[in-house]
C-alpha cells in the first residue's frame, strides 16, 4: 500500500481558504461510494459548514502515482473516512466521549488493498492513546464491523401507523401541541434534544446537521426545503418540551400519508401527545417514521396495536469498547454482584481478564491474572453489544456468542447491565 496510497487527515475550512477544496474533493469522494448525485456548490458549503461546528476530521486515502487515462483525478480520494467526537450516554445519566466513526467508503475499484484496515486500526489505536474508552459508529453493511470488535449495541424500526377511525390513545393529554414555523427548530432543537439525551441510554449528542434538516435550512443540494412542516409540544406550564418535523408525501400517494423527519419530546405524555397531533391530521390516513424506537410506548397506548405495521428491528448504533476498565468502571449498573470476563480482541486494544464487583450500583474494576477463571468469556464485540442493556448476555450465551463458565454468569450480567429505560439512538452520524 505504501507506495501506491497516501493517508491524507485534515479538517474542514471556509470557502477562500486552502483547506476548502480538499474537502470539496473528499465530499465528492464520498458521493462516490455512496452513490450519490454530484453535489452543488451550495450544498458543499452548508456541509463544510456544519463540519466545522462538529470539529470533523476528514481522512482520504490517495493514489500516489498517476491515475488512469480519463478517471478521476487523483484529488478525489479512493477511500474515506471520518470522526468526530460526542457524549453518549451510558445509562442513568452518565455520559462517555465516544469517538464516532462515519463516511466510510472505499472505491470500489481499489479494495482488498488494506484500506479500510488502516484507517480504521489506526483510528482506533490514536483514540485509545487519546483516553477515550469507546468507539462507535452506524454501519451500512452489518457484515463489515464485526471484525474490528464493533458490536451491535442499540436498535430502531420503520413504521406505518394507520391514523384512520381506528387510531385511538389510552392517553389524557397534559399538556397541549400547537404548530409552528418551521425555523423556530434552529434555536430550540437542540435545546429539546439535550433534555432527551439526558434521559436516555444509548443517546448520543447530534451533530449540527440535525437542527438544519429538522428546520428545512439543509435540504436536497443545499436549498431549504419548504415541505417542512412543524409543531411543539407545550407542558402544563407551558414550555416547550418536544416537537415534531413532518412532510406530506404528496395526493398521488394512498393512502394519504405524512412523514416523520424528526419526532423528539422531553416526558413520555409529550411523545404520546405528538402523536395524538400526528393522528388528528385532517385528510391524513398514515403517519410513517424511520427511526423509530424498537420498544415504543405507542405501541402499548394504542387501544388497536395492530395500528402499527412495523419492520423488523434492526441494528442501529454499534460500539467498540477500547479500554475494558474504564468503559466498565464508568458505568452505573442496576444490580449488585460480581463477575470475572475473560475478554478477547484481536486488534490487541481491550483484551483481557477483568474483575467487575458492583456494590450500590457502583462499580470496580481490576485486572485479573490470566490464570484468573473467568466466569464470563466473550469478544470485545459482544462487550459492546451487552454493555448499553439493549443486547441479553443469556439470548448470546444460547448463542454461541458467550461462553459460560459458571452457571447463571450470564443472568448475573443480564441484571447488573441493565439500564433505567428502553435504550435508543435517536442520532445517525
Amino acid at each position: 500500500m505504501a507506495d501506491k496510497y497516501e493517508i491524507r487527515r485534515f479538517r474542514a475550512a471556509e470557502k477562500g481558504e486552502p483547506g476548502y477544496l480538499p474537502g470539496a474533493d473528499w465530499l465528492r469522494g464520498v458521493g462516490v461510494g455512496f452513490y450519490d448525485e454530484r453535489h452543488k456548490e451550495e450544498f458543499v458549503d452548508k456541509v463544510m459548514a456544519m463540519y466545522r461546528v462538529d470539529n470533523r476530521e476528514l481522512t482520504g486515502v490517495y493514489q500516489t502515482g498517476t491515475v488512469a487515462a480519463r478517471s478521476l483525478a487523483a484529488e478525489i480520494p479512493v477511500a474515506t473516512f471520518a470522526t468526530l467526537r460526542k457524549d453518549l450516554n451510558i445509562g442513568y445519566g452518565r455520559q462517555l466521549p465516544a469517538q464516532l466513526i462515519t463516511a466510510v467508503t472505499v472505491r470500489g475499484t481499489h479494495r482488498r488493498q488494506g484500506l479500510l484496515r488502516r484507517m480504521m486500526t489506526e483510528d482506533l489505536a490514536a483514540s485509545k492513546a487519546d483516553g477515550l474508552a469507546i468507539a462507535a459508529l452506524t454501519a451500512s453493511e452489518a457484515s463489515i464491523y464485526g471484525r474490528f470488535g464493533f458490536g451491535v449495541a442499540t436498535f430502531e424500526r420503520s413504521i406505518k401507523v394507520d391514523t384512520g377511525p381506528r387510531f385511538r390513545l389510552r392517553h389524557t393529554p397534559a399538556g397541549t401541541v400547537e404548530i409552528a414555523d418551521r425555523k423556530v427548530l434552529l434555536d430550540l432543537a437542540p435545546r429539546v434534544f439535550d433534555r432527551v439525551h439526558r434521559h436516555t441510554p444509548g443517546s448520543i449528542v447530534r451533530q449540527d446537521a440535525y437542527r438544519q434538516r429538522s428546520s428545512g435550512t439543509l435540504g436536497q443540494d443545499g436549498a431549504e426545503d419548504d415541505s417542512i412542516r412543524c409543531a411543539l409540544h407545550y407542558d402544563a406550564d407551558g414550555a416547550v418540551d418536544g416537537y415534531v418535523a413532518y412532510k406530506f408525501a404528496g395526493w398521488d400517494t394512498k393512502p394519504h400519508t405524512m412523514e416523520v423527519i424528526d419526532l423528539v419530546a422531553a416526558t413520555d405524555s409529550g411523545y404520546l401527545e405528538l402523536w395524538q397531533f400526528l393522528g388528528s391530521l385532517d385528510l391524513i390516513q398514515r403517519v410513517t417514521w424511520a427511526e423509530a424506537p424498537a420498544d415504543d410506548p405507542l405501541t402499548w397506548a394504542l387501544e388497536d396495536p395492530r395500528c402499527i405495521e412495523s419492520s423488523v428491528n434492526r441494528d442501529m448504533l454499534w460500539l467498540r469498547i477500547l479500554d475494558t476498565a474504564q468503559a466498565l468502571g464508568a458505568r452505573r449498573y442496576s444490580s449488585d454482584g460480581a463477575l470475572v470476563l475473560r475478554v478477547t480482541d484481536t486488534l490487541g486494544l481491550a483484551g483481557g481478564t477483568f474483575t467487575l464487583t458492583v456494590t450500590g450500583g457502583e462499580a470496580r474494576v481490576a485486572v485479573a491474572s490470566d490464570s484468573a477463571a473467568p466466569e464470563l468469556s466473550l469478544d470485545v464485540a459482544e462487550l459492546g453489544s451487552i454493555y448499553l442493556g439493549a443486547v441479553c448476555p443469556v439470548t448470546l450465551a444460547a448463542a454461541g456468542r458467550i461462553s459460560e463458565h459458571a452457571p447463571g454468569a450470564a443472568l448475573t450480567a443480564r441484571l447488573m447491565f441493565a439500564v433505567e429505560r428502553a435504550p435508543h439512538c435517536l442520532t445517525h452520524f
